[in-house]
This record gives structure tokens, C-alpha cells and sequence, in this order.
């Protein structure tokens, strides 16, 4: 009776965590540069006397998807999406470099590059100023310029590209970062100016997904159902004996 119990109630919670994983991706199938989290199940015997034949199924989240978003033209010269494998770092709310997919720049009242979300791009050498009132454009190579009033251009810095060996990992605040430290800039890393790389997540895909795993969820439920009604027949019949 309670191997039933088991598997439905640990089914049941790790289809709960999946949910949770479907619903983020989805929410998220519209943000610029946004990677899908996977998700699996794994199964984790049950410890302590008595319990050696029991095991927990639990959901886990093995990465995320390497798989590119579409890339969009949108003409702004301060919108890059980056090629291949490449990242742009930033700088985190908590003060470490990280890295993002998302290449939405533009500049702060003080002259700082910095993403849609206020995080400040680092360049080769830490954050790119540009000047007041100028015309920011950036080379496929990461290379900013700015255009004065007097139309002369100069070069202001260099986005940080890196090109991660291995996988990253990302953080509570949605960023990535390499597990072993900060990883050395990429001069051969390239992006695309005036394009903005989408989310790599699949509204429908997500979607049937979903519906699978609220399927699932009810046949767990109704399985916990069946234990229990068994139970109760069981103790019936045990004391009309």
C-alpha cells in the first residue's frame, strides 16, 4: 500500500516542480536573449530502516538549452546580438561579472553602457563611458565608438565577449556565470549590430508540455485517491473479522 503512496505523492510533487520550470520558460518566450531551462526527472532511493525498496522521484533541472533564438533587425545601432557561442559581460546587482544573451544597450545618464535592465556592460578594460551627446555605434568585433557634435568619431572601448568552454550557470537573478571565475575576454568572438537575438523557448512546444504534465498530475492524484480508498476497504474488512 504504501509503494503506491510513495510513487504517486513524490510523481505528483516532482510534476508540481515541472510546472513551475514550463511556466517560467513560457512567461519568458518573449525576453531578449533568454535561454529555456531544462528539465528531468530523476530517481532518488528512499533512506532509513525498512525503506530500502522505496524511491522518490524528483525533478531536476540539468541546464539549460544551447539552441539560438531568432535574430530580428531592428535598427538601432546600440541593439546587438551575439554570434555563436559568444556572451557579453555585465556586471550583477551583486558586483560580479556575469553574462547574458541579451543585447538590448543603451547608455546612462552619467555616459555608461548598460543593458535594458540598468546592469552595466563591462568592456576589455571595466565600464565603457561615452561622451555627452553623442552617436554610439558598435563594430561587429565589440568595439564602441562615439560621434560628436563636430562629426569626429573615436573609439570609447570594447564590449567583453567570452566564449565559455563549458557550460554556465545561471543564477537567481536570470544571469550566467562560469562555475570556475570570470572568464577571459574572446578576441575572435563577433556580434551582429542592430539585431536583437530572441528567446530560444517554443510557445507551443511549452505549451503541450504543460498540458502533459497537468495529465500527469490528476493520474498521480487519482492514484493517491486509489491508495487511500484502499486502505479504507482494507480496514474494513480487518475489522469484520
Amino acid at each position: 500500500m504504501d509503494r503506491m503512496i510513495y510513487l504517486s505523492m513524490s510523481g505528483a510533487k516532482a510534476t508540481m516542480q515541472r510546472q513551475d520550470v514550463l511556466a517560467n520558460n513560457l512567461a519568458n518566450a518573449s525576453t531578449v536573449g533568454f535561454r529555456a531551462e531544462l528539465h528531468a526527472f530523476r530517481s532518488v532511493p528512499v533512506e532509513g530502516s525498512g525503506a530500502s525498496t522505496r524511491v522518490y522521484a524528483l525533478e531536476s533541472t540539468p541546464g539549460y538549452s544551447d539552441a539560438p533564438g531568432v535574430v530580428s533587425n531592428t535598427g538601432r545601432p546600440m541593439d546587438v546580438a551575439m554570434r555563436g557561442n559568444a556572451w557579453l559581460a555585465v556586471q550583477g546587482l551583486d558586483g560580479t561579472e556575469a553574462y547574458t544573451r541579451g543585447g538590448s544597450l543603451e547608455t546612462s545618464a552619467d555616459g555608461t553602457v548598460v543593458t535594458h535592465g540598468g546592469l552595466t556592460v563591462l568592456g576589455d578594460g571595466g565600464p565603457i563611458q561615452v561622451p555627452a551627446n553623442s552617436e554610439v555605434s558598435i563594430a561587429a568585433d565589440g568595439t564602441v565608438s562615439a560621434r560628436g557634435a563636430n562629426g569626429r568619431s573615436a573609439t570609447v572601448g570594447r564590449l567583453k565577449l567570452v566564449t565559455p568552454e563549458a557550460p554556465l550557470e545561471r543564477g537567481a537573478d536570470g544571469l550566467f556565470r562560469a562555475p570556475d571565475g570570470d572568464l577571459p575576454a574572446d578576441a575572435t568572438a563577433r556580434l551582429q549590430d542592430g539585431a536583437l537575438e530572441g528567446s530560444n523557448v517554443s510557445p507551443v512546444e511549452t505549451m503541450v508540455a504543460m498540458i502533459s504534465a497537468a495529465r500527469q498530475f490528476e493520474a498521480q492524484m487519482r492514484m493517491l485517491q486509489t491508495a487511500e480508498n484502499n486502505e479504507k476497504s482494507a480496514a474494513q474488512l480487518l475489522s469484520m473479522s
